[in-house]
């Protein structure tokens, strides 16, 4: 039996699997960076080990340091969760080597599935059909193609080629990419599968013989090749297509003798034709899918097996219950190509209803950087119907209440509940052509309402501590006063906000050109923040959540969150970039500077590259013109909105042209999130 688990991971994952071990009575270790030290996962676990170090390198992915850690906590059994070195046969042959038990497969299986080029050949000779497969001199290549790396998986080294001429930079990119991720830059090319599917197959297999498959799950939706929303069941399967997936993964999991938890992934042609992409050697991001339509907790498989326990559940018992959708929570801007955010989270508050799965990493204060995953959270809904799954995950979402950070959750709003994910059409192409906006396009009378409520509540914030006059009603004057005024923007807009009380406690606003009629004004205290309620118009009682923390105010509503920027009454002069210049979109570390000064540049020349979270991100010009300056150098951490290219004598249509930006290419993935 395991008494103590020392679990390699961080965030989410950890407190998961804290939450079952826990509830079999074994005591748990997390560990942890020095950027994690005040995380939740460190707090919800009986011991707590320190990794020295801040990044990942250092850290999650020290193989030594981390079985040093769950020796020293006395554990007997190690976690490796997902990510990071879960599938590192290394870190298994480690563990087992001092004396732990490992939860997951056996090292040689961890090796051979993590081959991808391994991995094709023996399901190939188990009889599960596989996707044509080259190298990059090989003159019968198909294109478009594929270019994935042999070692990874997840997005990382991965790069959609359409063109012969497009493959030698590809390759190339790629290989760097994989090297970074996977200390392996080996790549080869597959078919590309147009308007495909992503199924995968859940499997438990234990020392007994016993194997069993939990069905599928849809991961079609994604952006850059990562999974952003999954469900069970898939709408673009039968029984019979169900069955014939679920038996070609057992066929592969018995030929290569699996143990514990695992996915077999697959790619659905619309014709019904489906292709083995790869064995994911530990528990996927979206499990609680399968746990919520199956009732099976698939860690506490995990944990009987690793025990030398049969499974608890037979092929027989299993069945699909009602439909369940996960959606994942990232920092990152949908509108600026979903690349990540970094940030302090200001407020992270979920609502009691609808009554839905929550798991997170973070919580009020928590940092977001540029070391470790983007994900802040994921969310499951499980209802009767896929209908009613949806509309409540989507409704949730939108009474959360996530500030500080940038966030992809409107746009998963708008993508559930968009005409196209609630037909089924749910191809991997459907964030490029489902048209679901990437932002919330709040109306003119939203913004308004929202600039209101945050007036009202600073103004309520300054008569709270007053020195003098603390208890003399708000708005009382003793002469004929000019109206109050503030000012904010929002996506850029100035919106200015003139308000003036009438004796009976009511208030006329006018928001730029637009006046509402306020009564029944109520502000009270709802930590962080403040509660607004206000009747508009006479048009019902309206709540309104406010949060300032300067320079920003977000003021949540029925219809979701509106971030507006504080302008200051009295500003300072600040620097301005020079016009033509490029900043960057992300913080990150400069990979490449593709020009010098002097050069002569085209509009989408490749101008500097940058990693951010493992993954690589290709700037290029805007405009076209002369390279003036290079301000930064390979290997050079860099700032969001750092200035590091200027282009002058910029071709333009006129004076007034916007300032050149960066424009990013490429894939992107965070570490530790597949």
């Amino acid at each position: 039996m395991i008494a103590r688990l020392a679990i390699a991971n961080r965030g989410e994952i950890a407190r998961r699997i804290i939450r079952t071990a826990t509830s079999m009575g074994i005591e748990t270790v997390a560990m942890y960076s020095d950027t994690d030290a005040g995380s939740p996962h460190v707090r919800d676990s009986d011991l707590a080990v320190r990794l020295t170090g801040r990044g990942a390198s250092e850290t999650y992915l020290n193989v030594d340091a981390v079985v040093d850690a769950a020796l020293r906590s006395r554990a007997d059994a190690l976690h490796p969760g997902y990510g990071f070195l879960s599938e590192n046969a290394e870190l298994a042959r480690a563990a087992i080597a001092a004396g732990l038990t490992w939860v997951g497969p056996t090292p040689d299986v961890i090796a051979a599935m993590g081959d991808k080029l391994a991995a094709k050949s023996a399901m190939a000779a188990a009889g599960v059909p596989t996707l044509p497969t080259w190298t990059a001199d090989d003159p019968a290549v198909e294109f478009p193609v594929l270019v994935k790396a042999a070692a990874g998986g997840g997005g990382k080294g991965m790069r959609v080629v359409r063109t012969r001429p497009e493959l030698p930079g590809a390759i190339e990119a790629a290989a760097r990419e994989a090297n970074g991720a996977f200390g392996d830059p080996t790549v080869f090319l597959e078919r590309l599968v147009a308007r495909a599917r992503h199924i995968e197959v859940q499997i438990l297999a234990d020392s007994h013989g016993n194997f069993v498959h939990l069905f599928e799950r849809e991961c079609s939706l994604q952006r850059r090749h990562q999974k952003i929303v999954e469900e069970c069941p898939s709408s673009a399967l039968d029984d019979e297509l169900r069955r014939a997936m679920g038996d070609a993964a057992l066929r592969g999991a018995r030929a290569v003798g699996y143990l514990g938890a695992g996915t077999v992934e697959f790619v659905l042609e619309d014709d019904g034709r489906f292709w083995f992409l790869e064995v994911n050697t530990r528990i996927q991001v979206e499990h609680p899918v399968t746990e919520a339509v199956t009732g099976v907790d698939l860690v506490r498989e995990q944990l009987l097996v690793a025990a030398g326990e049969p499974l608890s559940v037979r092929q027989e018992d299993l069945s699909i219950r009602g439909h369940a959708i996960e959606a994942r929570l990232y920092a990152e801007d949908p509108a600026n190509d979903f690349l990540p955010c970094t940030g302090v989270v200001a407020d992270f508050s979920v609502p009691a209803r609808p009554a839905l799965r929550w798991e997170s990493g973070v919580e009020q204060g928590s940092v977001v950087g540029i070391d470790f995953d983007p994900m802040l959270a994921k969310v499951i809904s499980h209802a009767p119907s896929r209908l009613e799954a949806a509309r409540s995950l989507a409704l949730g979402l939108s009474r959360a209440r996530l500030r500080g950070v940038v966030t992809n959750r409107d746009f998963l709003v708008a993508a559930l509940r968009s005409t196209a994910f609630l037909r089924g059409d749910t191809t991997t192409d459907f964030v490029d052509t489902a048209g679901v906006p990437r932002l919330r396009d709040a109306t003119e009378e939203e913004v308004a309402v929202a600039a209101a409520a945050a007036a009202l509540a600073a103004r309520h914030a300054r008569r709270s501590t007053a020195g003098v006059l603390r208890n003399v009603p708000g708005g009382w004057r003793n002469s004929v006063m000019p109206p109050e005024r503030a000012s904010y923007r929002h996506r850029g807009t100035n919106v200015e906000v003139c308000y003036s009380f009438g004796r009976d406690g009511s208030a006329t606003f006018v928001v730029n050109a637009l006046t509402l009629q306020l009564s029944g004004v109520d502000v009270s205290a709802a930590e962080p923040g403040l509660e607004v309620t206000v009747s508009v118009g006479g048009d019902g009682e309206r709540r309104l959540h406010v949060l300032e923390a300067p320079p920003k105010v977000w003021v949540q509503s029925a219809g979701g969150d509106i971030e507006l920027d504080i302008v200051e009454r009295f500003s300072v002069a600040g620097s301005q970039n020079p016009e033509g210049s490029l900043v960057s979109p992300m913080p990150g570390r400069v990979v490449r500077v593709s020009v010098a000064a002097g050069d002569v540049v085209e509009a989408g020349t490749e101008l500097v590259v940058i990693e951010a979270m493992k993954m690589e991100h290709k700037l290029t010009a805007a405009t076209s013109g002369r390279v003036g300056e290079v301000l930064v150098s390979a290997g050079d951490q860099v700032a969001a909105g750092q200035l590091l290219v200027v282009v002058e004598d910029a071709l333009r249509d006129g004076p007034d042209a916007p300032e050149g930006q960066a424009k990013p290419e490429g894939q992107a993935e965070a570490e530790g999130t597949r």
